[in-house]
């Protein structure tokens, strides 16, 4: 009897539990310098991005703000939307990349031909 409660215990616990699929961009991030971390979440029916801690705090970003809107799903662990620079106040043409426990976020102008990218790992 304490096995056959042990086990349904078990099983209930695990169906409770999110799993973290290769392409799940939700969840927290931090930089892979260490400099600041983010919590990427639903907002509508897109994904957004706030900034949850930072190292500097004489940074122009805050904690609280928003740094990435508008994130869609493109498939296959892309996302497309838009990213906020905090540290020259202007917004660009947002994508991120997830693999496994890694996400890359790039922010362009021109059309594509400037891009900026940052890597993360999850937390």
């Amino acid at each position: 009897m304490k096995i056959r409660t042990l086990a349904m215990a078990a099983a209930f616990a695990l169906a409770g539990a999110a799993p973290v699929f290769a392409g799940d961009i939700l969840g927290n991030w931090q930089r892979a310098d260490g400099s600041s971390r983010i919590r990427m979440s639903e907002c509508g029916d897109a994904v957004c991005g706030h900034i949850t801690w930072l190292r500097d705090k004489d940074s122009p970003a805050h904690v609280g703000q928003r740094v990435f809107y508008n994130m869609k799903d493109s498939g296959g662990g892309a996302y497309a939307g838009s990213a906020f620079n905090p540290e020259d106040g202007k917004t660009y043409s947002g994508k991120a990349t997830v693999s496994g426990s890694s996400m890359t976020t790039k922010g362009c102008v021109l059309g594509g031909l400037i891009c900026k990218s940052v890597s993360w790992r999850r937390m």
